[in-house]
């Protein structure tokens, strides 16, 4: 959902063999001709992002160019560009992309395959599921905090930080969380005591994990997709837990990266044709074993070692489901309680 600064960068492009997915227009680069489509992306996908994009220029002869950012960054960005659009694709997390819904800034389309993911509309489909977490150092900590009222111990003091909710999408889910295990109000309260903890904002999520992973501070917010895969692929010096509410119960949600056509796309063709690609049978197939995400296809099964990783961090962690519809109506009253109870309105 996440979190990084926005950075401009076009992929290069090599091969495997993906079946054909396209539009079938004469033109997939737009009416100018250029073979190019241009994705906006909440960042934690690079590993299959560089995979499928290089096959898919093989296929296509289109080039891929892509900025990462936060998710909220992201649609931020849309917004600012609504005049002059600039992406064809867009992803990024709830309840981001259902604002970029109702803000007019997507454009209908159902990629081939939609029909197998749960969440689905006319405008926008779930890409790659992926959960909330936290992520903490073993060498700080002897062990994962138990509770959520474990993390306001002194041991965190100035310790432990957590991506900004309005900003990134793992920060929001955060608030979200909270919110539905405690109650808005306590979810507040909670919050504004671990303010004493909280080394303070950040619009990133992704860039807690290297302060983790380094001992700066002990404990972060994550979620497992993104996580897994600095662990296994970076060889980052943390570990996935769940804090428990005050039921005693683990819990998590998901936060699915969500695909949408950018309204007023330039090369909405291209778009279309990678929105394709992106949700093929052997596109999702891969996304557990490059990216240790979970396929948002129901009918794709991996059995590989990176998927079995994310199924043994989940195991016995309730999953509760997600109003977005909700969410959005009371997202930017939230955000703006958020603020004003921490002080940084």
């Amino acid at each position: 959902m996440r979190r990084t600064p926005l950075a401009l960068a076009t992929l290069a492009v090599a091969s495997l063999a993906l079946a054909a997915c396209g539009s079938g227009t004469s033109d997939p680069g737009g009416a100018d001709g250029d073979k190019t489509v241009t994705v906006y992306s909440a960042d934690g996908l690079g590993d299959w992002y560089s995979k499928q994009f290089v096959e898919f220029e093989k296929q296509t002869g289109i080039k891929v160019q892509m900025i990462e950012a936060g998710s909220g960054e992201v649609v931020s960005r849309l917004q600012k560009e609504k005049a002059n659009v600039q992406a064809d694709l867009v992803v990024t997390l709830p309840p981001y992309i259902q604002k970029a819904d109702a803000d007019g800034l997507l454009q209908p389309y159902t990629p081939a395959g939609a029909d197998q993911v749960t969440g689905a509309t006319d405008t926008y489909v779930p890409l790659v599921n992926n959960y909330l977490c936290f992520i903490y150092n073993p060498d700080k900590v002897d062990a994962a905090p138990t509770t959520f009222d474990d993390l306001l111990s002194p041991v965190f003091a100035k310790k432990l930080q957590y991506s900004t909710p309005g900003q990134a999408g793992d920060g929001t889910a955060v608030l979200l969380h909270l919110q539905h295990i405690l109650g808005k109000d306590k979810a507040l309260e909670f919050l504004a005591k671990l303010e004493t903890n909280n080394v303070g904002p950040s619009s990133s999520t992704g860039k807690l994990q290297p302060k983790v992973s380094k001992g700066e501070i002990y404990v972060a917010n994550g979620d497992v997709q993104m996580n897994l895969a600095s662990i296994n692929n970076d060889r980052s010096n943390f570990k996935i837990f769940f804090p428990a509410g005050p039921d005693g119960r683990a819990s998590t949600f998901s936060i699915p990266y969500t695909m949408g056509l950018a309204a007023g796309a330039p090369h909405a063709d291209a778009g279309r044709e990678l929105a394709d690609f992106l949700l093929s049978t052997t596109a999702q197939e891969q996304v557990s074993q490059q990216a240790y995400g979970v396929p948002a296809r129901a009918d794709v099964k991996p059995a590989d070692k990176q998927f079995q990783q994310v199924e043994q961090a989940l195991q016995g962690v309730e999953i509760w489901p997600a109003d977005w519809a909700k969410i959005l109506t009371e997202m930017d009253a939230d955000i703006a309680a958020y603020n004003e109870a921490l002080g940084l309105a």
